[in-house]
């Protein structure tokens, strides 16, 4: 008997998590892998996690119900982070592309690049605090689904 096997047979007989963990079907090798621990995705989740904080803010504290908000330093660094968030994410988009990999959120990361500049102009826009406030939770949820969409975990393709 060659030591490899004997080192098997023993490990088998001696610890009952090997033999349960060999009993286990072989992981697929087209099985689909999370990009979220890549650099460039977990910049794209934290930068977004901070932006909807920054908003959730805002609508907490009334901050954006302020009639010079929109001309403060506040807005204007919040909607300069936003826009570079929406570059990032058609990155995203553009390196998954070039990939084949990931159909769902390659599209999503496009879509979401697409309607960052979209809400923050709705935000602009808005003439109530009502219509304001619609807006930044809006412009919130879209964010947090920037988060959600990377962290999720990968799916099969359909």
């Amino acid at each position: 008997m060659s030591c490899g096997v004997a080192l098997a047979v023993s490990l088998l007989l001696s610890d009952p998590n090997v033999a349960m963990a060999a009993a286990q079907p072989p992981a697929a090798a087209d099985a689909p892998v999370s990009v979220a621990g890549e650099p460039l995705f977990a910049d794209i989740v934290a930068r977004s996690g901070r932006l909807r904080g920054e908003v959730r803010a805002w609508m907490a504290d009334g901050a954006a119900e302020r009639a010079d908000f929109f001309a403060g330093p506040d807005f204007s660094g919040f909607k300069a982070r936003a826009t570079e968030l929406a570059a990032l994410d058609m990155q995203g988009h553009l390196i998954l592309k070039e990939r084949g990999t990931d159909g769902d959120l390659k599209c999503i990361l496009r879509g979401i690049s697409e309607d960052i500049p979209v809400k923050l102009s709705a935000v602009e826009a808005a003439t109530s605090p009502a219509e304001r406030s619609v807006a930044l939770d809006e412009l919130a949820y879209l964010l947090n689904d920037n988060v959600e969409v990377i962290t999720a975990p990968p799916q099969p393709e359909v």
